[in-house]
């Protein structure tokens, strides 16, 4: 059951999100067409991207020789977090992520203002990951070539540049093969995960050969304030494990595969980007990554006293960075196709091309919204709002696994998170750590991006929502208000 609920705290029941998705079945004209191996290659897709080929020389600009300990400290506040997504996705496998577990626990409008920050998570961070693109894309154009783009179309303001011309192009080529299908963007996603970490594979082994311990010191310049920060910084280049659970209707066996694609995402990228970090420092010195463009490509530059090999790290970020465009983009346009479900934004993102089966008009509506940012903000401003967004939304699902467990303790668990209640306390307690670390404009942005969400809720969301409609139509007909009929499947 639904609980109507004075306005705002109106509970969606999981029964009833998972009716309504088709989650066990073939529902809402998606088709089920991701096996457990491309939905790992698809989170893998979603993380891997600017934040370890374009944000680690940003993390060694706080952190230090340090900014190995920056990377594991964020790796642990996503593996709490992981445990809390994993135990949620198998019990409630539905396209709207985080969004969806809010509105089973906590109430539509804390629903509605962790959607709002999704728009950080997914739409913001996909134009951050974007920008990042061009400067890799130089860096390849330079070594095949021996030209490159000019830096006022290749760059963000802030960078030598007017406007970020690959970025824009890089997002509309992510739609265009979005729109298509999703076994074409599985596949797709599937092939560039594969390139991308055999590419950090080989920076590994190219900048171990040249490891130099004398890097390593002093260790901590800027002490745990330093280490913090990097953390903060860091944490950008995990973001995104969570879209896994955005597949929950297209998944086989969703109930299995998605808390097992989460784990396992995690446990790869988190060794991964610890050696990528020591071979990085190792091979060169904190200094001399320190705020570098690409830095990656020179680093291997250095170690071979060659352009070739730079070159192929570049082309690994090149397809790293446009495999994570595709996958972030792919989230954002589930979450709002859940929104758009329950009345909450507009009703265009929940229209599925029955030709192709995707939310195609959802899919260039996101596409072109979040291409203006990333052609014309500076990185760093986008990564740090992303970033403090991010952490309040993951701080939230571990709330809700907590409040699921006392409210629903009958609903099937595939999977359950080790250690409760202590693993979401801490997975909270991380999160909070890593937002104070993100500085206090940071902050004082993030507030003012929720007081708009609140007011965006007030004037449209609480007033078109889908269960607040049902409560009401019960109570004019002086019936006990239930579950809202569930949206018509594939087969209905």
């Amino acid at each position: 059951m639904s609980s109507p609920g004075p306005s705002g705290l109106r509970i969606k029941s999981p029964d009833l999100l998972v009716a309504e998705s088709g989650a066990d079945l073939e529902g809402n004209g998606l088709k089920r067409s991701m096996g457990l191996f491309q939905l790992v290659c698809f989170g893998i897709g979603a993380i891997v991207g600017t934040g370890i080929f374009v944000g680690l020389s940003d993390t060694v600009a706080e952190a230090g020789p340090a900014v190995i300990v920056s990377f594991v400290l964020a790796a642990v506040t996503c593996v709490f977090t992981a445990f809390s997504f994993a135990e949620l996705g198998g019990a409630i496998p539905v396209s709207g992520s985080s969004y969806s577990y809010a509105y089973a626990t906590l109430g539509e409008r804390a629903a509605f203002l962790v959607g709002w920050c999704l728009l950080l998570e997914y739409g913001i961070s996909v134009s951050a990951v974007a920008v990042g693109w061009g400067q890799y894309l130089n860096e390849l154009l330079g070594s095949l070539t021996g030209w490159q783009l000019a830096a006022a179309l290749s760059n963000p303001p802030g960078d030598g540049g007017i406007v970020n011309i690959p970025a824009v192009v890089v997002m509309l080529l992510a739609a265009l093969l979005l729109v298509r299908g999703i076994r074409e963007s599985a596949r797709a996603t599937a092939a560039m995960a594969v390139l991308k970490l055999a590419i950090l594979v080989l920076f590994c082994a190219i900048g171990f050969s040249a490891f130099r311990a004398g890097h390593l010191s002093p260790f901590a310049p800027e002490s745990i304030a330093g280490i913090t920060s990097g953390a903060s910084v860091a944490f950008f280049s995990y973001i995104g494990f969570d879209a896994i659970t955005t597949a929950g209707e297209e998944v086989k066996n969703p109930r299995r595969n998605i808390p097992l694609a989460i784990l396992i995402c995690i446990g790869v990228v988190t060794v991964l980007y610890s050696l990528v970090a020591v071979a990085a420092i190792g091979a060169l010195s904190s200094d001399q990554v320190a705020d570098q463009p690409a830095a990656l490509s020179l680093i291997v530059n250095h170690v071979t006293h060659s352009a070739f090999g730079g070159g192929v790290i570049a082309f690994g970020a090149v397809v790293a960075i446009a495999s994570v465009v595709l996958a972030v983009m792919y989230g954002q346009t589930r979450i709002l196709m859940s929104m758009s479900r329950d009345g909450l934004v507009p009703r265009v993102f929940e229209r599925i091309s029955p030709r192709t089966s995707t939310p195609v008009a959802n899919t260039w509506i996101v596409a072109v919204v979040f291409a203006v940012p990333a052609a014309v903000v500076p990185l760093d401003v986008v990564m740090n709002l992303t970033t403090i967004g991010t952490l309040a939304v993951m701080a939230v699902v571990n709330v809700s696994v907590m409040v699921l467990r006392r409210t629903r303790p009958d609903l099937p668990r595939r999977f359950r998170v080790p250690f409760f209640p202590v693993s979401p306390l801490l997975g909270i307690a991380f999160c909070l750590y890593l937002m104070y670390g993100t500085g206090p404009a940071t902050w004082l942005q993030f507030a003012g991006f929720l007081v708009v969400g609140a007011l965006v809720y007030a004037c449209y969301g609480r007033q078109r929502s889908r269960l607040a409609q049902t409560a009401a139509t019960a109570a004019a007909d002086d019936i006990p208000a239930g579950p809202a009929p569930a949206l018509a499947t594939r087969e209905g």
